[in-house]
């Protein structure tokens, strides 16, 4: 009797895991925590300076890891509204520095405005005068500043997906939540809308622009709104959207007074910190504010009744995400503590702005996540 041979794993049906089966997974995505941790950080960095350099700066490092990591979803298309409005802040805020004068006194005069009398109560406004260079340049700093702002919060919103958010926060905050993220979703999805009746207008060569454009647009936009939100009530309803668990009413007021507590000791802290004479309570006051409101939400936490499918795990990745951004926003606080000629620049008289080296370098640290973040091509 011969022994029939065996077959190999190949001939099986079952390929051997090698190293190359190994790297081709796709690695997890970072909790969507992370990306608002990391966004948040640059916007603090933003309000430190108004150096346009550093700003301008800032704005790229967004752009560019939210060109690199966010998902093909309508919330991550987003992004580019965001852009523009914030490009619409700088412009109003340049009109308004136009018509409405600055109180920054300045010697280079670029025009003049006929100016309107006004009476003697509007004492400090005024109503057209001299444009000067000091006061547009003054005016574009803070709509820039802001407009960072936008830029920060918009990538925020482009890189986390909401639904994943709302699934890690704590129970008490689940309701307030859910309300959140409707109102984020609102916008992506009527941008998105717009503009796909824009296309299957052109397609049939019907006009997208204008008011007659718009006209024939709005209405179906605003159809499309009224049965999502009715479907969306509709899904909540059905999901047991708002029950709570019976618990003990010793509980319930324990809660009530760690949460309003707690928050009442961050004011008082914050206020601390941030004024000479509150300089030895404020950071104990807050530290314990933000425990009891910690306790006050894990407590709150037990009248939810719901449980996580796959909760998204905090990893090290995450962690130097976040790290990253709160390094560019240690360093720009520390630079405007340190050396504020250099992250604002002076106005009377006018200075050319000039790129401070260690806080760019800095910045340039908020490019991490484009290196470590997982692709999301990987994720399809």
């Amino acid at each position: 009797m011969t022994e029939r041979p065996r077959p190999s794993r190949l001939q099986s049906g079952s390929a051997p895991k090698g190293r190359g089966e190994l790297h081709s997974r796709p690695r997890a995505q970072l909790h969507p925590g992370t990306w608002w941790l990391w966004s948040i950080s640059l916007g603090i960095a933003a309000t430190r300076t108004t150096n346009p350099l550093l700003l301008a700066l800032l704005i790229t490092t967004s752009a560019y890891v939210v060109a690199t990591c966010r998902p093909n979803t309508p919330t991550a298309r987003s992004y580019t509204a965001f852009v523009k409005l914030a490009l619409v802040v700088i412009a109003i805020r340049l009109l308004f520095a136009i018509a409405l004068g600055s109180p920054i006194p300045g010697t280079h005069t670029l025009l003049t405005l006929p100016e309107v009398p006004l009476p003697d109560w509007a004492q400090g406004i005024r109503l057209g005068g001299k444009v000067t260079a000091e006061s547009l340049l003054a005016a574009l700093y803070d709509g820039l500043r802001l407009a960072t702002l936008l830029i920060c919060v918009g990538a925020a919103n482009a890189l986390a997906n909401p639904s994943r958010l709302l699934k890690s926060l704590p129970g008490a905050l689940y309701e307030t939540g859910v309300a959140v993220v409707v109102a984020l979703t609102f916008a992506p999805n009527l941008i998105a809308d717009v503009q796909r009746l824009r296309a299957a207008r052109r397609l049939r060569g019907r006009p997208d622009r204008g008011i007659r454009g718009l006209a024939h647009v709005g209405l179906p936009v605003l159809e499309g709104a009224l049965e999502r939100s009715v479907a969306l009530a509709a899904a909540m309803d059905a999901r047991g959207y708002g029950r709570t668990a019976d618990v003990p009413p010793a509980v319930r007021r324990t809660t009530t007074a760690l949460t309003l507590g707690g928050l009442l000791g961050v004011c008082a802290g914050t206020y601390g910190l941030l004024t000479a004479e509150g300089g030895t309570y404020g950071l104990p006051v807050l530290l314990a504010g933000l425990a009891a409101a910690l306790a006050g939400l894990h407590l709150g936490g037990r009248r939810s009744l719901r449980t996580r499918y796959r909760p998204d795990p905090w990893n090290a990745r995450a962690w130097l995400v976040t790290a990253s951004g709160a390094a560019v926003a240690a360093a720009l606080t520390l630079a405007a503590t340190h050396n504020p000629a250099a992250l604002h620049p002076g106005l009377v008289p006018l200075v050319a702005p000039t790129l401070p080296l260690w806080p760019a370098a800095a910045v340039l640290l908020g490019l991490l996540p484009a290196f470590i973040a997982p692709n999301p091509k990987e994720q399809s």
